[in-house]
Order: structure tokens, then sequence, then C-alpha cells
């Protein structure tokens, strides 16, 4: 999935007390571009920035918020419309203070209010990796928000009200892994910034941490809808029916016995989570599990009426692949019991994969399943609003009725 951008916007402002690379070592000895590189990796950073592969980290990244539309920038070393000219210092408080250099305020869609727990050390690598990356002559597109939003001031009192600087302190009552596994989830990882609700001024609910929110993305057909960022917390809504080793498999491979990677969360594996190594992957693990169940209210309850239309399309189209009783085969479809996107509070992410089937990864990515044709031709938003509320209240799934408008909204 796109995690929320890092718009680290450039400057070409040459400041002569520039921390040399030296120096920064000297300070920080455990800090590398080849550790910068590795932790790039699980910031996902190269998917924010990267509109052209031929072009990485040069930005141009289109974000689509309630606000308006945000674009990624330019972090390659380029003095003028990269980051070449920033001294550590400048990269450090953007990071961590969502400043940049010249004072002026970043917009919250880059994640430095989960940054900031990043340590100074893994900064100092993050630094010297982005100083070593290819230079890209690329200016920032111009951002599109509706006034007030486009008002950066405003976000000075946002940041008084919403902004923690605090770093990463390990919690002394919980194991090793848990901790790195805290520090991957929470701040480098930002998951957060994906799968919390946030309130109307787009803060993160931290009553509603990683209990599932929606975002928007592209969809199969290339234009964007809104997508369910599921629950990742024990939920029976959630991963509560995920092992350890389900959640390992998942971010490694992008695929486990309960779940094949697609839409916004593609980027995410393939660029991020499939790097990392298997301890940091277990560690990530050990701390969504400990999370405590987070529940959101079930509003609606399908009719009778609905469900039996539902039932009947479930058995012409979908019982072949994912059986009768939802058990789904591993040569056929993924199992639909306890399934976090079928549940989730929002149904957007179910309606996609209907309407459009599944936005798999590009080959050399494969999957032992039958693919999933596209049912947005095939079926009206009746049909697809009845078997959406059929699953969602059958094989073990709580979740809440599904009505044409919202399929004819993700269409």
């Amino acid at each position: 999935m796109r995690t929320i951008a890092f718009i680290i916007l450039p400057l070409a402002l040459l400041i002569s007390d520039s921390l040399g690379a030296e120096d920064l070592r000297v300070q920080y000895p455990e800090a590398s571009a080849e550790q910068g590189a590795y932790l790039a990796r699980a910031g996902n950073c190269y998917a924010c920035h990267t509109a052209q592969d031929e072009s990485p980290y040069a930005g141009g990244v289109a974000f689509q918020t309630p606000f308006g539309t945000l674009y990624s920038t330019n972090i390659t070393p380029h003095p003028e419309t990269g980051i070449g000219s920033w001294r550590f210092e400048d990269f450090r408080r953007a990071m961590s203070e969502g400043l940049r250099p010249n004072g002026e305020h970043l917009y919250p869609a880059f994640p430095y209010t989960d940054f900031a727990q990043i340590s100074d050390s893994d900064l100092a690598s993050l630094y010297l990796y982005f100083r070593s990356v290819e230079s890209f002559d690329a200016r920032a597109r111009e951002n599109e928000l509706s006034f007030p939003y486009s008002q950066r001031a405003l976000l000075s009192p946002w940041k008084f009200l919403f902004h923690d600087r605090a770093t990463f302190e390990p919690d002394p009552s919980q194991s090793d892994e848990w901790n790195r596994g805290a520090y991957l989830v929470e701040a480098l990882g930002h998951c957060g910034a994906c799968h919390t609700p946030r309130n109307a001024l787009g803060a993160e609910r931290a009553d509603l941490a990683l209990s599932g929110a929606v975002i928007q993305d592209k969809v199969k057909l290339g234009f964007y809808r809104d997508w369910a960022a599921t629950n990742l917390t024990n939920s029976p809504r959630g991963l509560a029916s995920w092992s350890e080793e389900d959640i390992v498999a998942y971010l490694k491979a992008g695929q486990n016995d309960k779940a094949v990677v697609h839409g916004p969360m593609v980027e995410v594996v393939m660029h991020s989570t499939q790097h990392l190594t298997d301890t940091d992957l277990h560690a990530m693990a050990i701390y969504l599990k400990a999370q405590e169940s987070v529940e959101h209210v079930i509003e609606s309850v399908p009719s009778d009426e609905q469900l039996a239309a539902g039932e009947l399309v479930y058995t012409v189209h979908c019982g072949s692949c994912h059986l009768p009783d939802g058990t789904g085969d591993s040569g056929l479809g993924v199992t639909l019991n306890q399934n976090p996107i079928i549940q989730a509070d929002d149904p957007s992410s179910l309606i996609n994969v209907i309407l459009y089937g599944p936005h798999l990864p590009a080959p050399p990515f494969t999957v032992n399943r039958t693919t999933m044709k596209m049912f947005g031709k095939r079926l009206s938003d009746d049909e697809i609003a009845a078997v959406s509320s059929y699953l969602r209240v059958n094989f073990g799934n709580q979740a809440g009725a599904v009505d044409a408008a919202q399929v004819k909204r993700q269409r």
C-alpha cells in the first residue's frame, strides 16, 4: 500500500557550517550509508518519492488527501532541486520536526509525526545514504490544496496540538524483540500513517491506533478510489486469526495461507518489507500480535432479502474458487474466514477487489491460485452490495451491510 508520502520540500540554500560526512561518522560511529539504505527500505522511501523507476527518489508522486493533492519531492543530492545543500541538522529537523531549512512547515502527509521517533544515529545513516544516491534535477510540483489548508502557517498550532517530538524509548518491561518491532512499526515503518483513523484535522487518533482507516490510492485501472487499510490489532476483525508466522510470510513473500498482497500494500511489500531481515519481520509480528483488540462500532445490519440475494451471487460466481464454506483452496481462492479485508469498518477494499479484481504485483511475483476476474461489468451495484453484505456476516466475519451507493462510489 503507498504509505503516506515524504513531503520533504527542496530548497537551494548553501549553508557554510554544514557537518561533513566524516564528522557525522565520528559523531555517530554506527552510522553508514549502507545502514541508511536498509533503513530507507524499512521506511519505504522509494515508493513515496519515485514517480519514474528510471529516476529513483526524484519525487513527483501524487497523494490524494481530504485537503487536496500533495506531491512528493526530490530527495536526491541535487544541490538546487533536491536536498544536496542540506546540512544533517536540516535533514534531522525535517524528519523529526517537519520543518524546511528556511523554517517553513512541512505538511503532515509526510509522516514526521512517526519519524520523530527515529534515533539520531539512524537519521545520520539515512542522511549519508541519500547523499550517496544518484542526483536528479527534478523540481517539485506545486501542491494543489484548498484554502485554508494551503496556508503553511496554520501547521504551527496543529503541531502544538498533535505532534510529539520525542524519540523512541524502549519499554523495559518488554522483550528486545518487542521493542525492535515497536520501533519498526511505529517509527521507521510508520504503519499507523495508513492504518490509524484520523480526526477532522488530519491527526492520527491514538485511541484507535492501528485499528484500520480509509486512504485514497489507485485501483487496477489507474484511477483513485478509497481503500480500507485493515485493522492490525489482535481483533477478531483484524489479525486475531493470523499467527506470527502468517504475518512474517505476508510481509516477506506477499502471501500466506490467508491472503495475497494486492492494492496499496503491494508497494509496501515489494519496495520495503520483502527486503527486511527475517529477524526484523519476526519482531514486527511479535509487536503486532501483542496489540490489544480495538473494535469499531458496526452501524448497519443487512436485511434478510439482501442476504438471500448475496448468497445467490456467491453460489453462482464465488463458491467454485472460495468453496461453499468460504475456506478457499491453495490452488483456487484465498480463505474468506475471519478475513480482515472483508471485515474492515469501511468496505471499499472489498468492493474494489470485486469490481476490478486484485491488483497484484508485477512479475516475477507469482501466486499459485486462480487469478480473480473483474466482476464490475458482470454484476450490478445491487448485486455487488448484496454479495459484499453476505460475506461480511458469514464465514466467521462480523461487519456491517453494504449498499449500492457505496458500490457506485467505487466504480
